[in-house]
């Protein structure tokens, strides 16, 4: 589970659905995002950075 990105969501008080409509993709790939289930791309990772408004590269730290 991705907290850290769980928790960027609420803090912006925004619904999974809202985040994957502003980075152009399905509810259900950010929410397999979300949950770890599924890695983002770098252009997927871009996409929710710019919509949550951080450093996309987050993504593939460790």
């Amino acid at each position: 589970m991705r907290q850290w990105l769980i928790d960027l969501r609420v803090k912006k008080d925004l619904t999974q659905s809202e985040v994957a409509k502003q980075a152009e993709i399905a509810r259900s790939t950010y929410a397999m995002i979300e949950s770890g289930d599924r890695n983002a791309s770098v252009t997927v990772a871009k996409k929710i950075s710019q919509a949550l408004d951080f450093d996309w590269i987050i993504f593939f730290e460790d």
